[in-house]
């Protein structure tokens, strides 16, 4: 009984360890078939980038440039430098340095030396083919007021190019050398791309020629402030990245690779390249012309917060309200208005304020393009023929005349508000409204100011003081009113919530 109970007591022992041997068996045959297995096989997980980097590589290039500056060569030192110009900037001109003088000598008094020029490197960047001819892609500031631009292909061989045309705006550079058979990019959609998608960067930074780099999308139409919206990876680039291509796991090029978001000017995770449709557009005209034409309408937007979107009832924040209207434009001869939402423009929904720009700006001078506005609680549908962009045009307006004191003064949101005299209403092209005098809570809270003119609130137009408070009167205490406020040229809604 004791025998069978000892026996009893290790029969899981005796099992733990078969089954432990199966699992040593199974174990070393797993091991064993990893190992016979290709290394492309074992890491299936991760993109492998060799073959893309193997085809790509041939058509990216570096780029330095040279610039010319004013220099006095001197024997003292290195050509174009003297190696006692400190103590001349401080002694003057005639200074004679200790053994005699040395260095370049001054120019005789009464007569002024000619200056003379040396180049000098002005910087290093990236750029890659689109053509067998010789065209390639970089940014607009790796070539900017550059004398001499020289391109050096992965071969060795080196090409001075030429710039065929330039966009400060979107900066796209457009650039040519004399050769043939080049090898090329293919041109992929940046439209197509998602968050997390794998991509690789390919480029000089820091001078170092064809430095690749891989990671994955961060984001998706980065705002910046720029003309475009950019992607933002956390692909490593550096200065002397600029202008080098990004691409996805075909080796299409979806972007070029433009700028970094840095505190110490080096890689910090986040870098921002040019989506590719965008540039190719610029390219297309650069390339006819080696300029870029762009269309404007003479309006000055802001964004629409979403307490105003709610006050003048849109459905969601979006689109580009107008906060100027430049007299006599596109914009007023086609019939928008102050305190417009633009919502759609031709026929392209506005989801943020930057839209705009960028629909109106590739829209070809003399198209008479669709507008949709939101105004007094409805769409409105319009046409706006679009003129060319020559410059910098900001909507214009008259000098803000001052409204005439007047005896009856009316109390409405905390402000004292007054008529707007006829001679204001036709200098600043407006109708009605009335004009602020003196501000306080809830309206001075919205940033009302002493000044500013009232125009309108919610979807009705503002006529006289005693309708504006008789308005206001009969409205729900609880719930925040929209006022369109008009500042010097400026217009904007802003949304007040009554004192209870």
């Amino acid at each position: 009984m004791q025998d069978q109970s000892h026996s009893y007591l290790y029969q899981p022992v005796d099992r733990m360890r078969r089954m432990a041997t199966t699992l040593m068996v199974v174990m070393a045959l797993v091991l064993g078939s990893l190992q016979m297995m290709p290394a492309h096989a074992r890491n299936a997980g991760l993109p492998d980038f060799t073959a893309i980097v193997e085809k790509s590589e041939p058509a990216v290039v570096n780029i330095r440039t040279t610039a010319k500056v004013p220099a006095r060569a001197g024997s003292g030192g290195a050509p174009g430098q003297d190696p006692y110009e400190l103590f001349r900037h401080f002694f003057g001109p005639d200074f004679v340095p200790p053994g005699g003088r040395q260095g370049p000598q001054p120019a005789p008094r009464g007569r002024r030396a000619e200056p003379e020029e040396r180049s000098v490197p002005r910087g290093v960047g990236s750029g890659f083919f689109i053509s067998e001819d010789g065209h390639l892609l970089t940014n607009h500031h790796v070539v900017a007021d550059a004398t001499d631009i020289f391109v050096t292909l992965t071969d060795g061989r080196e090409f001075k190019a030429t710039v065929v045309g330039s966009d400060q705006r979107t900066d796209v550079a457009l650039l040519k050398i004399d050769a043939k058979g080049m090898a090329t990019l293919p041109i992929g959609n940046a439209k197509t791309l998602k968050k997390g998608q794998w991509v690789m960067a390919i480029g000089s930074p820091f001078g170092l020629e064809s430095t690749v780099t891989s990671g994955i999308i961060s984001a998706l139409g980065r705002e910046t402030g720029d003309y475009l919206p950019f992607i933002q990876t956390d692909v490593a680039v550096n200065p002397g990245n600029s202008g080098g291509p990004l691409l996805n796991l075909e080796g299409e090029v979806v972007g070029i690779n433009a700028q970094i978001v840095s505190r110490s000017g080096g890689f910090m995770g986040i870098s921002l390249a040019i989506p590719i449709n965008e540039a190719m557009q610029v390219v297309d005209q650069l390339k006819a012309s080696g300029r870029v034409t762009r269309g404007r309408i003479g309006v000055q937007i802001s964004e629409v917060s979403k307490e105003v979107a709610q006050a003048i009832g849109l459905p969601k924040a979006e689109g580009a309200l107008v906060s100027a209207v430049e007299p006599d434009g596109p914009a007023e001869k086609g019939g928008i208005l102050p305190g417009d939402v633009i919502l759609k423009f031709d026929g392209k929904t506005i989801a943020r304020m930057s839209d705009l720009p960028r629909l109106v700006g590739q829209t070809k001078p003399g198209v008479v393009s669709p507008v949709e506005v939101w105004r007094k609680g409805k769409s409105v549908k319009l046409k706006v023929t679009v003129i060319e962009l020559k410059a910098e045009q900001t909507a214009a307006a008259a000098p803000e005349p001052k409204a005439k004191p007047v005896e009856s003064q009316t109390v409405v949101l905390g402000m004292t508000v007054v008529p707007v005299t006829a001679d204001a209403q036709k200098k600043l092209r407006i109708k009605g409204g009335v004009q602020v005098t003196t501000v306080g809570a809830p309206a001075s809270t919205v940033g009302i100011a002493e000044g500013d003119i009232i125009l309108a609130a919610n979807d009705s137009d503002i006529t006289s003081p005693e309708q504006f408070a008789k308005m206001i009167s009969g409205l729900d205490k609880s719930r925040s009113v929209a006022l369109m406020v008009r500042t010097g040229d400026q217009t904007r809604w802003v949304a007040v919530t009554p004192a209870k």
